[in-house]
Parts: C-alpha cells; sequence; structure tokens
C-alpha cells in the first residue's frame, strides 16, 4: 500500500470576496471527491484569491496512486482552467 499526497496551489482571479472564493471550491470539491480522493483546503484560509489545497490517494502501488492524482489535476483544470499555480506530490510509505 502506498499513499500520495498532493498539494496544489490555486489562484481564484475571479473571487471578489472569500463567499467567492468558497462557492468555486465547494464545486471543486464536490467534483473531485468523486474520483475517490481526501480533500481538504489547508492553506490560505482568510485570502480571497488563493488557495492550497491537499488531496490524498491511497492505491495498492505507486502507479496507482499517481494516475488517480494526476486524473485530480486534469479534472481542475477542466472545470476551471488556469487556476493551478503549482502542485506537489509526496509519496508516503
Amino acid at each position: 500500500m502506498i499513499v500520495g499526497l498532493l498539494s496544489i496551489e490555486l489562484h481564484l482571479a475571479g473571487a471578489r470576496s472569500l463567499k467567492d472564493k468558497r462557492a468555486t471550491l465547494r464545486r471543486l470539491k464536490d467534483r473531485v471527491r468523486r474520483l475517490n480522493v481526501g480533500l481538504a483546503e489547508v492553506d490560505h484560509h482568510d485570502l480571497h484569491q488563493r488557495a492550497g489545497l491537499g488531496v490524498v490517494a491511497v492505491g495498492v502501488d505507486r502507479e496507482v496512486a499517481e494516475r488517480t492524482l494526476e486524473g485530480v489535476l486534469t479534472e481542475i483544470d477542466r472545470i476551471e482552467p488556469g487556476l493551478i499555480v503549482r502542485s506537489e506530490v509526496e509519496w508516503l510509505l
């Protein structure tokens, strides 16, 4: 078993308030959770146009978890193109 942790930094240029930011993040989280991952906002809680997300995938091997996390990035980019500023994957054995 392997656990992959994907850290994602987002820039929400259209968010004029925390309410706008939360609406966008709620839509993203609802869609991404369908990919069978754990997801939480982990950074920049009080900033309107920035968000940090943590996504966790568990798999039987690294390849399975890696495909799942790549699917998360693809889905976010499909729903809201251009939001992802940075992403990084860490592996926990």
